[in-house]
This record gives structure tokens, sequence and C-alpha cells, in this order.
């Protein structure tokens, strides 16, 4: 029987298996072990297992790093918890962000070592970099995710979830009366030619002239 152990993911691509069990799943998620380079979405039967390129990862670190900046600046206690692994067994869902934070519950969540959807709320934002796939609007939807940032060649969409669907948003109810759909992805292009902490100097002395 073939592995998942077996199975090479080129950076930049992914495998999708259909028809897998919630056990299934569990199991794949066990073999693929936690120190890995993929990323997983399960979907009521549908499993994708992504291998991000080195651009996806670059831009999803800076775009972090300027969030976690930001949320300094504001004085807001905050945790980002990366790439966790998200479930809702009930809805056969699972997720793993690129960036996700707690900020608005980070007080519910501190301290905690596991998150369990049974009784902690999901992530206040997620960050998706979709340089190789789409984000899974209606996974997140499923678990609850109020708010998500979703990064493509395009620039920035913001959306909140509202009614079981999300609508679009110009501002983020997160961080009102700032243009962050404008400053956060020219900050990111920026460091591309600038450098990562020029790039966050400057963004802090925006932030503190914005307020």
């Amino acid at each position: 029987m073939l592995q998942i152990s077996q199975l090479e993911i080129p950076p930049g691509s992914r495998v999708r298996l259909h028809q897998v069990t919630w056990q299934q799943y569990k199991k794949v998620l066990a073999d693929l072990g936690n120190h890995r380079g993929t990323k997983i979405a399960y979907d009521n039967g549908n499993l994708n297992i992504m291998a991000p390129l080195s651009r996806h990862e670059d831009d999803k670190e800076i775009v972090g790093d300027l969030l976690k900046a930001l949320m300094e600046e504001l004085q807001l206690e905050f945790r980002a918890l990366g790439s966790t692994t998200f479930e809702r067994q009930t809805d056969l869902k699972a997720i793993e962000p690129d960036q996700c934070f707690y900020i608005q519950n980070e007080k519910v969540i501190r301290g905690k070592h596991r998150i369990d959807l049974n009784i902690d709320p999901p992530p206040d934002l997620v960050l998706e970099i979709d340089a190789i796939t789409r984000t899974h609007i209606k996974t997140y939807a499923a678990i609850g995710v109020p708010e998500i940032w979703q990064f493509s060649a395009s620039g920035l969409t913001m959306h909140q979830l509202q009614s079981g669907h999300y609508t679009d948003l110009e501002e983020s109810p997160l961080f009102p009366s700032l243009p962050l759909k404008e400053v956060i992805p020219y900050c990111l292009q920026q460091s591309r030619k600038l450098g990562r902490n020029t790039v966050l100097r400057d963004f802090r002395v925006w932030v503190r002239k914005a307020l």
C-alpha cells in the first residue's frame, strides 16, 4: 500500500486526495508529522496537501511581521499561532492557515498549548498568501473565523464573516481608520527592494503618525 511518506510534493504544487474519511485524514496528518514543509486542508472527504514556494513563505513572514509591529504599536495583546491545524470534526473540516492571530480572544487562549474548537474560539484573523492555491473560504466559515486577509497578485482583499458568509471589506474592523488594504501590500513590495528591517522601521513610524 502506498504510504504518504513516499509522496514527493515539489514546492509550488499540491496533491489532492478524494473520498478520504476523517480517520484516514487523521492518519495522514500523523504520517506527515509535525516537522514538515507542507500544509493541509480537509473538506468533507477532500484532502489537499500543499507545498509552498519560498516566495510564499517570505511574503507570509513579512506580512506577519508587519501585523505584529502594528499591534505592538497599538499596544494590543495578541498571539500568533502560525499554521496551527484547526479542526471541526462535526463539519468534517480542517485547515492550516499561513498565519493566524488571536487578538480580541487572546486572553481566552492565553497559556493554552492546544486549541480545541469545541470549547475555544477560532483565531480572530487569518492570513492567506495565495501563491499556489485559493483560500478555502467555506472551511474558514465553517469553523467561524471572523476575518480573513487574502493576498494575491492583484493585492489584498479583506473578508468579514457575516451570517455564515464572507463579505468584502475596505478596512479591517480590528484596526479601524487605518488604510491597511493599501499600506500593507505597499510595504510588502518595498521590502523586496529595501529589505525587511528598513520597511518595518518605516512602517512603525507611519503607524505612530497615523495614530
